[in-house]
């Protein structure tokens, strides 16, 4: 791991990811981090995360997947970036659908709607670069999926100007519901596929599979390059969350939310 601002001892990286996860310990909202810890590039953004969700994973379990924030244009544009983003997600944090939360035991909730993929061999970061159909070979299944991620009440005004603030808090990720995993999967058209999303019955967005940097599985190897950047690869039973093809949802106590996808059915999830 490089190091954070010529420290030898790794002071700044853990100083930066103890005050995220004591940030999110104490239910404070989104807020950059103090100049003397903000990360100035985008390694140093990932090294923060690693720490940070290293923390995390004392209580929420092991690394069991990986999310796409930020894939579509729409998502770009609603946020303020141009590039796609990654983040870690923990085991415990995974859901089967019809699944319950509950809104208290967030900050601001707020829901993504997305094709998961689930690996059925490992992608060793010796292999790169990955192209669409070496991933194809490596997916045993498909589902559609919710990310569920707090924000932290964040003012979307400024966030444009701290886009490694969102890697280091590891792109707000809280977990996903997953749908029924679809082994049959290479017979859908999943460029093509159509999303639709409902809370409560009324229609809140759709999109289709390329949305997410034109094809899932193109998310999906960008992925895998980026983890082989930094030594690491995608492992066989992870699952990936392709980025959301409908724009970022705020739920509360009450909501049912449903995103149905061509091919791939439905996931579901309560909001308590």
């Amino acid at each position: 791991m490089s190091q954070l601002r010529n420290d030898p001892s790794g002071e700044s990286l853990s100083s930066a990811a103890r005050y995220l996860f004591d940030a999110h310990e104490r239910r404070l909202h989104f807020a950059p981090l103090p100049p003397e810890l903000a990360p100035r590039n985008i390694a140093e953004a990932h090294e923060i995360q690693d720490a940070f969700v290293a923390l995390r994973a004392q209580k929420l379990g092991a690394i069991a997947g990986y999310k796409l924030a930020l894939t579509s244009p729409q998502m770009r544009k609603f946020v303020g970036v141009e590039e796609p983003q990654a983040g870690i997600m923990l085991e415990s944090t995974l859901h089967r659908s019809p699944a319950r939360v509950r809104a208290v035991d967030y900050v601001r909730l707020i829901v993504e709607f997305e094709i998961a993929v689930r690996i059925g061999e490992d992608l060793p970061a010796a292999d790169k670069p990955f192209s669409r159909e070496r991933v194809t070979q490596a997916v045993d299944a498909v589902m559609p999926a919710l990310e569920l991620a707090d924000d932290r009440n964040a003012d979307y005004k400024v966030l444009p100007q701290y886009p490694l603030e969102l890697i280091a808090d590891n792109c707000w990720n809280e977990g996903a519901v997953l749908g029924d995993p679809v082994t049959g999967w290479r017979s859908i058209d999943l460029c093509a596929a159509r999303g639709v999303a409902t809370i409560n019955g009324d229609k809140v967005g759709e999109g289709r599979g390329a949305d997410a940097m034109g094809h899932p599985l193109d998310a999906v190897a960008w992925l895998a390059d980026h983890l082989a950047s930094i030594g690491r690869g995608l492992l066989r039973g992870h699952v990936v969350i392709t980025g959301s093809i409908v724009t970022t949802k705020t739920v509360t106590a009450g909501d049912r939310v449903l995103f149905e996808v061509d091919g791939l059915g439905r996931v579901e999830l309560r909001v308590d």
